[in-house]
């Protein structure tokens, strides 16, 4: 585990470094391995006490100070996942229009003093001096039983959160389930065996189709008062997005 969570903390600051028209792209994989290693102390956090928790603080104030960045790319794709099922000629040209419109937005983020300068060379620091302490942490006193007591701990939490997101249907139902099956997901992924390999199919599969719906979410709160797009455009957008939104969830509730 100590190796996993090390190589991921490598490839964040590798991918933090991309930079122009691989930015975005590196964010996102940058912000993905954050919070593999996330997952990955939450596994130990039991062992580890205070010295994991301050880590893991850490490692989520990084991914928190990218967040802007990764909506703004999550826009676009939310929009080509749109195109890539609409073929009435008014949506498709509906949707060029908004993505054009969310380009904008994404290369204004980037832009954004926050995102630029010394500022983005922030998480890399941070993460230079996590890869230094992480070793010091007492994995050898981890035992194969802590690890796999958290993991049915992820399991009863996900469940538990699919069954509330699924019987109130409240957005920040939604979301904490998405959360809690993502990390389920990638803690399966820490440990080899933890999980059969069907239930860690099953555990991706499910952590995708909760993103995609996120990303339709995300672009329905983008269709009010503070929209990137042009108001004539906003409630057919807002249509087409909870229309897809719906599906997704539907789908959910029927597995």
């Amino acid at each position: 585990m100590l190796a996993y969570a090390s190589t991921e903390l490598e490839q964040a600051m590798r991918c933090f470094s991309w930079c122009q028209a691989r930015r975005h792209e590196g964010v996102h994989l940058g912000r993905k391995s954050v919070r593999r290693v996330r997952a990955t102390l939450a596994l130990a956090s039991a062992r580890f006490g205070r010295a994991s928790a301050f880590l893991d603080r850490e490692l989520q104030r990084i991914n928190r100070s990218l967040s802007a960045l990764r909506d703004g790319q999550a826009l676009v794709e939310a929009l080509d996942r749109l195109a890539g099922v609409e073929e009435s000629a008014r949506h498709v040209a509906l949707l060029r229009r908004a993505r054009r419109c969310a380009v904008q937005r994404r290369a204004a983020l980037g832009r954004a003093p926050a995102n630029v300068g010394t500022a983005a060379d922030e998480p890399g620091r941070i993460i230079a001096v996590l890869l230094a302490a992480i070793p010091a942490l007492p994995w050898a006193e981890l035992t194969g039983e802590e690890v796999l007591a958290a993991i049915e701990q992820g399991r009863v939490g996900a469940q538990a959160a699919g069954q509330r997101a699924l019987e109130r249907g409240r957005e920040e139902d939604w979301h904490r389930w998405r959360r809690r099956a993502r990390r389920l997901s990638q803690q399966a992924r820490a440990v080899t065996g933890a999980v059969t390999v069907a239930e860690k199919k099953e555990n991706k599969e499910l952590a995708v189709r909760l993103g995609e719906a996120q990303d339709f979410s995300l672009l329905l709160e983008h269709c009010g008062k503070d929209s990137p797009f042009a108001a004539p455009d906003r409630h057919l957008l807002r249509a087409l997005a909870k229309q897809r939104l719906d599906l997704l969830r539907a789908g959910l509730q029927s597995t």
